[in-house]
C-alpha cells in the first residue's frame, strides 16, 4: 500500500507539471523531426567560376552542369571567391587546367572536385584535351591536410561555450530567486537594470576564464587550425558567452526549479546545433534556411571560421560581433522587463 501511495503521488505530480510532460513526450519528437529535416536535404551544389579565353570551352562546361558560371575577368572571380560567393575557380588555358578552391569547407571541396571530374569526363575528347590533363589544385584557404574537425571545430568551441554558460547562468540566477536573494535585492534602492548588469558582469568574469581555457586547449592541445589572431577568437567567444549568459538569466525568470531550466535546452540549445552552420545549411530545405538568422551561434561560429580557417581580421568579423552584441543587449533589456513581475522599482 505504501508503494502504491508513492506511485500515485508521483503520477499526480507529473500530471500537474504540464511542462515536464511536454518535454518527455513532445521534445523527443521535435528533435527527431529536426534531425530528419537536416539529414534529408539535397546534396551540396557547388558554385564554380570558369575563366578561359576559349568561349567554347566555358560554354561546354556550363552546358554540362549548372554549377559552372563563365567569368570574363579572373579578378572578379577571385573577389567572389574571397567573399564566399564561389566555392572554386577553374582556369582553362589548354592544355593546362588550374583549380583554385575556396578551401574552408571540406564538403564543398569534395563536391567541387567531383563536379569538375565528371564535367571533364563528359566533354568530347575531340574538342578538348582536358580529359587527359591532371588539374593543378590550389587552396585560397586551408590545404589538403585540413581535416573535418578543423572545419567544425570553431562551431564546436562556440557551442560548448554557449551551452555551459547558458545552463550555469540560468540555474545560478534561478537559485538566487528561489533562495530569496533576488527578493531581498529588489527591496533595496538597486534598480532593475543595475541588478541585471551586475549579475551579467559578475558571471562574465568566469566566462572570460572559461573562454580563454577552451580556446587555448583547442588550439595548442588539440592542434586545431589557426590561421588568424587568437585574440579575435577570444573576443568572439566572449561575445557569444555574454549572449548565452544574458539569455540564460532571462529564461530563468520563467522557470520554477532547476529541472524546468534544463527543459529549455531542447528548445533553445538543440536548434543551435542544426541551424547555426555546424551542418551545411545550403543542403536543407529552403523554408528551413532562414531559421539560421535567429541563432546566435550562427554568427559566432561563422566569425570564428573567418578567423581560424580563413585568417580574417576585424573587417571580416565586424558584422557578426555587432549582431552578437545586439543579441546580448536585447536579452538584457528583456531581462530587466521580466523582473517587473517580482517587484516594480
Amino acid at each position: 500500500m505504501r508503494i502504491k501511495a508513492l506511485v500515485k503521488r508521483i503520477i499526480r505530480q507529473f500530471i500537474r507539471d504540464k511542462r515536464t510532460l511536454a518535454m518527455m513526450f513532445i521534445a523527443p519528437l521535435l528533435i527527431l523531426t529536426l534531425v530528419n529535416l537536416v539529414f534529408s536535404g539535397n546534396d551540396y551544389e557547388p558554385k564554380i567560376a570558369v575563366v578561359s579565353d576559349q568561349a567554347t570551352l566555358s560554354e561546354k562546361l556550363e552546358e554540362t552542369d549548372e554549377a559552372f558560371t563563365s567569368y570574363k575577368s579572373s579578378t572578379k572571380a577571385f573577389n567572389d571567391l574571397e567573399t564566399k560567393k564561389l566555392d572554386a575557380i577553374i582556369e582553362i588555358d589548354p592544355p593546362s587546367i588550374k583549380i583554385t578552391l575556396e578551401g574552408s569547407n571540406p564538403t564543398a571541396n569534395k563536391a567541387v572536385m567531383m563536379t569538375v571530374e565528371q564535367a571533364l569526363k563528359s566533354m568530347n575528347p575531340q574538342e578538348s584535351q582536358q580529359k587527359e590533363v591532371e588539374p593543378e589544385v590550389n587552396y585560397l584557404h586551408g590545404s589538403t591536410d585540413m581535416e573535418t574537425f578543423d572545419y567544425i571545430g570553431p562551431f564546436l568551441i562556440g557551442f560548448f561555450i554557449f551551452f555551459f554558460v547558458f545552463l550555469i547562468a540560468g540555474v545560478s540566477f534561478l537559485r538566487e530567486r528561489t533562495t530569496g536573494t533576488l527578493e531581498r535585492l529588489l527591496a533595496t534602492p538597486l534598480r532593475r537594470w543595475e541588478m541585471v548588469a551586475g549579475y551579467v558582469l559578475g558571471f562574465g568574469i568566469f566566462t572570460v576564464i572559461q573562454s580563454a581555457i577552451i580556446v587555448m586547449f583547442a588550439i595548442f592541445i588539440l592542434d586545431i587550425m589557426m590561421a588568424g589572431s587568437i585574440w579575435y577568437v577570444i573576443l568572439i567567444t566572449l561575445m557569444l558567452a555574454f549572449t548565452a549568459l544574458s539569455l540564460g538569466t532571462l529564461l530563468s525568470a520563467f522557470a520554477k526549479n532547476e529541472l524546468q531550466m534544463i527543459q529549455f535546452i531542447p528548445l533553445v540549445v538543440v536548434p543551435q546545433v542544426f541551424f547555426s552552420g555546424l551542418f551545411n545549411i545550403e543542403t536543407m530545405a529552403e523554408w528551413l534556411q532562414p531559421l539560421s538568422y535567429i541563432m546566435p551561434l550562427t554568427y559566432g561560429g561563422e566569425a570564428m571560421r573567418d578567423v581560424m580557417i580563413r585568417g580574417g581580421g576585424w573587417p571580416q568579423i565586424y558584422d557578426e560581433v555587432l549582431v552578437l552584441a545586439g543579441f546580448s543587449l536585447l536579452f538584457m533589456t528583456l531581462n530587466v522587463l521580466a523582473l517587473k513581475k517580482h517587484r516594480k522599482l
